[in-house]
């Protein structure tokens, strides 16, 4: 059987619009897992944003407990009849570090707040993160 030029022609872009709409239909394929992978990614970073933001959470509020409790004993040896001296001076310590540790607390929530982060404007983000100043010689 002999084909003419026409038929070889035609056979040719056939062929290529078979192998175009191959490429098309894997291509389709791989765009879709790919959205499906983003939509796992973006779901799990979410999920992992939200147990962060609570475990800071927590953690902050562990450390205001322990701010409160470290006040309550620096008076207490304040009272004591014998000036422990070296008591003092790890509870003063504490006290700092435990202030540091809610400073740096307080702008991991700030940090991780996400969404509040899209919508702020750069004024109110630098207010956001700004450590307030301390007052009374007395770390807060």
């Amino acid at each position: 059987m002999a084909f003419g030029r026409g038929t070889v022609a035609v056979m040719t872009y056939l062929l290529l619009f078979v192998f175009i709409g191959i490429g098309a239909v894997v291509a389709l394929v791989a765009a879709l897992a790919a959205l499906g992978a983003y939509l796992r990614f973006r779901r799990a970073r979410i999920e992992l944003q939200d147990r962060l933001a609570t475990e800071v959470e927590s953690l902050s509020r562990r450390t205001g407990e322990l701010e409160r409790g470290l006040a309550a004993l620096q008076e207490r040896s304040a009272r004591l009849p014998i000036s422990i001296s070296g008591l003092q001076q790890n509870l003063s310590t504490l006290q700092v570090l435990t202030g540091a540790l809610a400073a740096s607390l307080r702008q991991a929530q700030a940090v991780l707040s996400y969404s509040a982060l899209k919508t702020l404007s750069g004024s109110h983000l630098g207010k956001l993160l700004r450590v307030p100043p301390k007052t009374g010689g007395r770390p807060s």
